[in-house]
């Protein structure tokens, strides 16, 4: 069975808590703390493997957890590091947070891999907590705790072209005819329940891709039949390929067809329905001309050529007047040439995962190593939930320094330009 929705749920690693110990030896009546850092808690990794054209697999698998990061051990042993997990998906997944239906990321383009929750930061040992007048610190720091997040999941198929018509107007044919995909062929509704790519190898071209978008029919937009949840296939493509049962064999009338279609692809998104479009009038080979002569092929013509939507005649089961289609497809797409849509970010984690914001912290400048010291509960878990490796993640730094007053105080200590400022294992140089 084909499937491109998902609900999931991820969880990264939590830290590990740092250890409290002393160094007891023979002939060291009063060794010091010895107590290990905690390890870092594994992150949650979403991967495209290009091999995967489904969700099917998170139909069976709904819980991904990353391993926790062990506890620091004695004698200065830091714990072990969690391993991290990471998620496959087809190229063209958009994840989302579950109980908003924000985008998070779309997995498509250049974003092939990304760290989406960080694991969390091991705690401090207390080794680190002697001074001059506390040597025996019996505290450690406990590790970051761990992130988790509810997702959805939905495949977006990566195409140039879809298709769209009602069932039975030959639109597996068709795509069997003109490229490489092998869709299963039946004479009955509903018939293709799986979206088909396909590559259009055209002599002289560089080609492109086409999907065929099964289940579209009248109230489609309303989630009647399959349309509902195979529209969100079509949002990437750039032109559409309305096939339409020109011989009306099942008693429609091609025509109303086409309107009735369009009508289902402008309530599902308006904008959908803007995109350039060409009809190919199927089943050419199965017109019966009555005694009027009536030609529903020029009919066709006369209603929508004149609001710039042009027809072909075709028979996808005998190949007439395909390549004049599929050229004026590839010029049109040409003509476009526009990247493919990619979803942008709306729910940025760092700024949902605010628990901290009431928590105390200090800044304070020490002058026996020459630099700046943030620290405090509110730096120690925005550092654990901030990706500082992206540049959403450091954006979102550098604002919080702001918006939480924190550079408005080292600058009232006096700190100058290159001067360095330390946030627990982090050090930065300070630009204005």
């Amino acid at each position: 069975m084909f499937a491109d929705r998902a609900r999931i749920f991820v969880r990264s690693g939590k830290g590990g808590d740092g250890h409290v110990s002393f160094r007891r030896e023979k002939y060291v009546p009063n060794g010091g703390p010895d107590g290990g850092d905690g390890g870092k808690g594994g992150d949650v990794i979403f991967e495209v493997d290009e091999g995967l054209n489904t969700l099917i697999d998170f139909r069976h698998v709904r819980k991904y957890k990353a391993q926790d990061g062990e506890e620091g051990g004695k004698k200065n042993c830091r714990g072990k590091n969690g391993n991290d997990i990471i998620i496959k998906v087809p190229e063209g997944t958009v994840i989302k947070e579950a109980e908003s239906g924000k985008v998070i990321t779309d997995m498509s383009g250049d974003n092939k891999r990304i760290v989406l929750l960080k694991g969390g930061r091991g705690g401090n040992g207390n080794q680190h907590y002697a001074t001059a007048t506390m040597q025996a610190p019996k505290y450690a720091q406990p590790g970051i705790p761990a992130q988790e997040l509810e997702l959805i999941l939905e495949l977006k198929m990566i195409a140039d072209v879809g298709l769209v018509g009602f069932p039975n107007v030959g639109k597996s044919t068709f795509l069997s005819r003109v490229t490489n995909a092998r869709p299963k062929i039946a004479n009955y509704h509903f018939t293709t329940l799986n979206p088909n790519l396909g590559v259009v190898d055209l002599e002289g071209t560089k080609g492109f891709v086409i999907a065929d978008i099964p289940g579209l029919i009248e109230g489609a937009s309303e989630g009647i039949g399959l349309g509902h949840e195979f529209l969100r296939h079509i949002e990437r493509t750039k032109v559409i390929i309305h096939i339409v049962d020109v011989a009306g064999t099942e008693g429609r009338n091609p025509i109303d067809d086409i309107y009735a279609i369009n009508k289902e692809l402008e309530a599902y998104n308006a904008d959908i329905a803007k995109r350039p479009q060409v009809i190919a009038a199927n089943k050419t080979d199965a017109i019966y001309y009555d005694e009027s002569g009536d030609d529903p092929v020029s009919a066709l013509k006369a209603e929508f050529e004149s609001k710039g939507i042009k027809v072909y005649p075709i028979s996808a089961i005998s190949g007439k007047g395909l390549n004049e289609l599929l050229y004026e497809v590839y010029n049109m797409l040409e003509d476009i040439n526009e990247e493919p849509t990619v979803f942008e970010q709306e729910y940025f984690i760092e700024e949902a995962t605010n628990a901290y914001n009431n928590l105390p912290f200090t800044v304070e400048y020490n002058a026996e190593d020459d630099e700046y010291v943030v620290e405090g509960p509110r730096i120690e878990k925005m550092l654990g939930y901030t990706n500082l490796e992206s540049e959403k993640g450091f954006k979102f730094f550098q604002n919080f320094l702001k918006d939480n007053g924190i550079l408005e105080e080292l600058e009232a200590l006096g700190i100058q330009e290159g001067d360095s400022v330390r946030m627990y294992g982090l050090s930065f140089d300070y630009y204005k």
